[in-house]
């Protein structure tokens, strides 16, 4: 399995501890210190598509109008830390988010 966010998110720190309690094998992708590669992005844009963009972040509302304004895969590589997170590969399934559905299917 692995969680892919940044290790000073919240929700990114709270998925990771119930993952651990719950005695998965978690690798944790920090984002920001270990970009991802264009074929991991195309990966997770195949899954989630534009939402897989935090279009209500503070980094979102940043952007140039020219960034926003360009596709999914040009903002994620330009500033990992729009991606929504965390996601979740578990195996052939993704999740993006964490909610009480994604953590009880994750941690039963």
């Amino acid at each position: 399995m692995i969680l892919y966010g940044l290790s000073t998110c919240d929700t990114t720190k709270k998925a990771l501890k119930a993952l651990q309690r719950a005695g998965k094998d978690v690798v944790f992708r920090d984002v920001r210190a270990d970009p991802l590669s264009r074929a991991e992005i195309d990966t997770i844009l195949t899954e989630f598509g534009d939402r897989a963009v935090n279009k209500q972040s503070t980094t979102y509302r940043g952007f140039s109008d020219f960034l926003r304004e360009s596709e999914a895969d040009a903002q994620i590589a330009a500033q990992p830390t729009v991606m929504k997170r965390p996601i979740v590969q578990d195996g052939a399934a993704w999740y993006l988010g964490w909610d009480e559905a994604i953590e009880a299917k994750l941690t039963a």
